[in-house]
């Protein structure tokens, strides 16, 4: 089958997969992930050290002046809303005792946190087998033919999660982003090296 040569090749090419976004606490996780939309885990953590350095906790976030967190986080761009949201998140999880709860309908009423967000913290807090679908898994499910190439993140999320042996689901989900982010990028992808190339749309078209 298609999927076990894929799962092959990514456990021989990343064989210990993990999430690149910086945290101490799985507050920090959430409020991290919630970050990291449209822009690059590299530049979140470098946000998050200097925010979660300068607030060391949920109340002093809770506390903290809109304008100084505006300052901490321009980097990342959408800083403005993004702020409010650290505010706000802050305060409902200050409600819980700082416990990020296994709830979906909790997170997803949160400023900021939409389905993607709350599938990558249950899967990551909680070990749920839930797959997060980002650019970078959108891009190579596609190209290797495992979704249709107008299907939406829904459609993708589902495919792959009945593709995926559920004991795995969390491994290649990672492995999916990274192969993404280093190897099958959006702009000249690494296609001559790459075991997959004959079952790649991406690599076909050019040939």
């Amino acid at each position: 089958m298609k999927i076990n040569k894929i799962l092959e090749y990514f456990d021989e090419l990343i064989e210990n997969p993990h999430c690149e976004l910086n945290y101490k606490t799985d507050y920090e996780f959430l409020i991290a992930v919630m970050l990291s939309a449209q822009t690059t885990d590299k530049r979140v953590n470098q946000v998050t050290k200097v925010l979660f350095d300068k607030y060391p906790t949920l109340n002093d976030l809770e506390q903290a002046k809109i304008e100084d967190i505006k300052e901490i986080i321009k980097p990342i761009g959408t800083y403005q809303k993004k702020a409010l949201y650290v505010k706000i998140i802050a305060k409902e999880l200050n409600k819980k005792e700082g416990k990020i709860p296994n709830d979906r309908n909790f997170l997803e009423s949160l400023p900021g946190v939409g389905r993607k967000t709350t599938n990558l913290v249950l899967s990551e807090i909680y070990n749920m087998p839930y797959f997060a679908v980002d650019t970078h898994v959108s891009r190579v499910s596609k190209r290797l033919g495992l979704v249709k190439t107008n299907d939406d993140v829904l459609q993708i999320e589902k495919k792959l999660t009945k593709l995926i042996p559920k004991d795995r689901i969390n491994k290649t989900h990672h492995q999916f982003i990274l192969f993404g982010r280093y190897y099958c990028k959006a702009k000249n992808p690494d296609c001559n090296s790459c075991k997959l190339k004959d079952i790649c749309k991406n690599y076909n078209k050019k040939l």
